[in-house]
């Protein structure tokens, strides 16, 4: 996939790199979106122990557009369910949008979920039954919004993202490209804190996959908060910021200029 024109301009410049004590000037986490202070993750594997992150210590403003990038089995992975509210650490401390939510049950989890983060994921997680108006109305469903107002907000996410003459359509009757536009849709339908998402083109050609990240070039201008997770260099490429991780550490940690 081509390097978007925007971006030819840009040189890279190596931004700070957290060590695992925590800085001098480590700012208070309500001033980021995403601030993580030696974060762990470490699975039990018989008599063997796997730290999959090895104290993560990463902060994120508001309105950034971050992307994770690392090997197969490098952290990433683990990484972003943290982000998520996926999982929750064996170590460390987790804030998002000024609340520590490492702390949190599965229950509370399930609900910072639904409310703060819009998901996008490579295989749409769409459901194959369901219009694409009603998948887009699914986490309103959840938050309890009355009937009137999921239908209102659903219509104007499908719009926001080209998809307003698909509103009746199943997955089945649309393209690549309109399913991942859909859940698009569905991850901004509750205007969430952040967007993550999930290796976005890996499902898609070429020149779909560059229609969806310009996209999310977008949807960045209009304000949002994007984090993006991949393996892949040129996708990696669209978002302003790339965070390296490799072994559970952060590798490197780049700002364009």
């Amino acid at each position: 996939m081509p390097e978007p024109e925007a971006h030819k301009e840009n040189k890279m410049a190596t931004a700070e790199v957290y060590p695992i004590d925590k800085p001098a000037n480590w700012a208070a986490p309500n001033s980021y979106m995403i601030s993580t202070e030696d974060l762990w993750k470490t699975y039990d594997m018989g008599s063997e122990q796997v730290h999959a992150l090895r104290g993560i210590n990463l902060q994120i403003q508001r309105n950034e557009y971050v992307a994770i990038m690392g090997p197969s089995g490098s952290g990433k992975s683990t990484l972003m369910n943290l982000i998520g509210c996926l999982d929750s650490p064996s170590k460390g401390h987790y804030w998002l949008n000024g609340q520590l939510v490492s702390e949190l049950d599965d229950d509370e989890l399930a609900r910072i979920r639904n409310k703060e983060i819009g998901f996008v994921f490579q295989t749409f997680n769409l459901l194959a039954r369901a219009t694409s108006l009603h998948n887009v109305e699914l986490p309103l469903i959840y938050a309890g919004v009355p009937s009137d107002e999921r239908a209102e907000r659903a219509k104007a996410a499908l719009t926001s993202v080209g998809m307003e003459s698909r509103m009746n359509h199943k997955p089945n009757e649309l393209s690549g490209g309109q399913r991942q536009r859909v859940a698009i849709a569905r991850a901004l339908v509750n205007k969430p804190a952040i967007i993550l998402a999930d290796e976005p083109t890996g499902n898609l050609d070429s020149q779909t996959g560059n229609e969806i990240m310009a996209l999310f070039d977008r949807l960045h201008s209009e304000g949002n908060t994007i984090v993006l997770v991949t393996h892949e260099h040129d996708i990696a490429e669209y978002a302003h910021r790339i965070v390296s991780i490799r072994d559970g550490v952060v590798a490197k940690d780049e700002v364009k200029r």
